[in-house]
C-alpha cells in the first residue's frame, strides 16, 4: 500500500491545526481506500497498467458504497471487474441483514419472548452482559426509518412490464398467543430488463382484502406499465390482481400448478403423469403451447379425468407466457426468481424461531430485501437481455417466428 507523499502531508498539517472530525473522516477514507485497492490488485494479480503474466481481468470501473465508522459514515470506491465480481474483505456482505437480525433477536430477548435457538445465540453474541431496553430501540428505529423509505419510494422512474408476486409465512407472538404472520412481497422487471424489488407489506392473513391494499399501495407509489403479472392461483390473490392491474395479463405459477396436479393423483403414476404435462412448456411457438396442452389433456382424459379438468380449466392461465417474447418464457412461467427471495427471508427468519411482534418481522424482511435489491442493482447481468426487452412493443399475432442467432434465441416479425 503506498500512500500519496503530498496527501499524507496535508493529513499531517491539519491533525497538528488540531484537525476535526472531517479530518479523522478522510484519513480513514484514504486509508480503507488504499487497503481496498491493494486488495484488488492482490486478486487481479497486477496493479493499475500494470502488464503481468500473473493477470487474471482487468478493472473495469468502480461502484460506490457506504461504511459506517465512528468517525461517521465513509464513502469508498468498489473496483468493479471486467470478469467476476469483487467485495473487500473489509466490507461485511448483507450488513444491514445483519444488523435487523441482531436487532430481532434482541428486541426478542428484551421481552422475555425468545425460543431456545435466539437464547443460544444470544449467549454466542456475549449479549450475557446486558442490553438496555433504549438501546434496542435505537437500533429498531435506525432500521425502521431506512426500511420504511425504502417501502415508500416512489416506483414511477421507470415502467414494469412483467411483476411478480408471492408469500411466504413467519411465526410471531400477539398478545398472549402465537400467529402465523404473512409477508407479502412484489418484485418486477423494468423495461430495460433489469430487476427491483417493488414492495412488501406484512399482515395477518392472504385474503382478498389484504393483497388488494398491497396491489393498491404498489399503483399509489407509481408502479405503471405492467403487461403480465406472474403468481400463484390464491384465489384473494387473483381478485386482487384483476380489480387493481387491469389490462395486465396473468400468468399462473408453473411449479404451483403442478403441485397442485401431484396432490391430485398417486404416488406411483405421478412422474409419468408430470413428464407428460411438462411437454407442455417444451414448444416452440404460442400455438404449439396450446395445442399441446389440448391433446395432453385428450391422452390423461381416460385415466386422470381430474388433471385433464384441471389442465382444460387453467388452459388460458397457464399459458399467458406465450403471447410474450419466446426469450422471456422460461424467466415469467413461474414465480422461482421469488421463491429464491422468500428462502433467504425464511433462512434468516428461522434463526429467529418466533418474533416478538409484526414490527419485527418487517424491520428483518425489509432489511433482506433492501440487500436483495442493492444486489441486483449492481449485477453484472440483466435479468432479461434489453434488447429482448424491445420486442414487448411488436404484436403478439403477427406471425412472430423463433429465430437463432448467435446460440441465442429471439422471438422476431416474419
Amino acid at each position: 500500500m503506498a500512500l500519496s507523499q503530498s496527501a499524507l502531508s496535508e493529513l499531517l498539517d491539519a491533525m497538528r491545526a488540531g484537525g476535526s472530525i472531517d479530518v479523522m473522516r478522510e484519513a480513514m477514507t484514504l486509508v480503507l481506500q488504499e487497503l481496498i485497492e491493494a486488495e484488488a490488485t492482490a486478486v487481479i494479480g497486477a496493479g493499475r497498467y500494470e502488464r503481468t503474466d500473473e493477470r487474471t481481468t482487468h478493472r473495469n470501473g468502480s461502484r460506490t458504497r457506504l461504511l459506517s465508522t465512528k468517525a461517521g459514515d465513509v464513502e469508498l470506491h468498489i473496483p468493479k471487474f471486467r470478469e467476476g465480481s469483487f467485495l473487500p474483505c473489509l466490507l461485511e456482505p448483507r450488513r444491514r441483514i445483519d444488523r435487523a437480525l441482531w436487532a430481532v433477536v434482541m428486541e426478542s430477548y428484551v421481552h422475555g419472548v425468545s425460543t431456545r435457538k435466539v437464547d443460544d445465540l444470544v449467549r454466542a453474541l456475549g449479549i450475557d452482559a446486558g442490553i438496555s431496553k433504549s438501546e434496542v430501540s435505537r437500533i429498531c428505529g435506525d432500521l425502521d426509518a431506512v426500511v420504511g423509505a425504502f417501502r415508500e419510494r416512489r416506483l414511477d422512474h421507470v415502467a414494469f412490464p412483467y411483476v411478480f408476486l408471492d408469500a411466504t409465512y413467519v411465526k410471531a407472538h400477539e398478545g398472549a398467543s402465537v400467529v402465523s404472520k404473512a409477508i407479502v412481497i412484489a418484485t418486477g422487471v423494468t423495461a430495460t430488463g433489469d430487476r427491483e424489488v417493488l414492495g412488501l407489506a406484512v399482515g395477518d392473513s392472504e385474503d382478498g382484502a389484504f393483497w388488494t391494499a398491497f396491489a393498491r399501495s404498489l399503483r399509489a407509489r407509481g408502479l405503471g406499465g405492467v403487461r403480465l403479472v406472474i403468481s400463484d392461483a390464491h384465489q384473494g390473490l387473483k381478485a386482487a390482481i384483476a380489480a387493481v392491474f387491469i389490462g395486465a395479463a396473468w400468468q399462473r405459477c408453473r411449479v404451483h400448478f403442478l403441485r397442485n396436479v401431484l396432490s391430485r393423483i398417486q404416488k406411483g403414476r405421478a412422474e409419468m403423469v408430470l413428464a407428460l404435462i411438462r411437454t407442455i412448456w417444451a414448444q416452440p411457438d404460442p400455438a404449439a403451447v396450446r395445442e399441446q396442452l389440448d391433446a395432453v389433456a385428450d391422452k390423461l382424459g381416460a385415466g386422470f379425468p381430474v388433471v385433464a379438468a384441471m389442465l382444460r380449466e387453467a388452459r388460458e392461465d397457464v399459458t399467458a407466457f406465450a403471447a410474450f417474447p419466446f426469450a422471456h418464457w422460461k424467466k415469467i412461467w413461474s414465480t422461482n426468481p421469488l421463491e429464491r427471495v422468500n428462502k433467504e427471508i425464511k433462512r434468516r427468519s428461522d434463526v429467529v424461531g418466533i418474533f416478538p411482534n409484526e414490527a419485527a418481522v418487517l424491520r428483518l424482511a425489509g432489511a433482506v430485501l433492501l440487500e436483495v435489491h442493492d444486489e441486483w442493482a449492481i449485477a453484472e447481468r440483466r435479468y432479461l437481455a434489453e434488447g429482448s426487452m424491445a420486442l414487448l412493443d411488436r404484436a403478439p399475432d403477427d406471425g412472430l417466428a423463433k429465430e437463432v442467432d448467435g446460440g441465442r434465441s429471439l422471438l422476431l416479425a416474419s
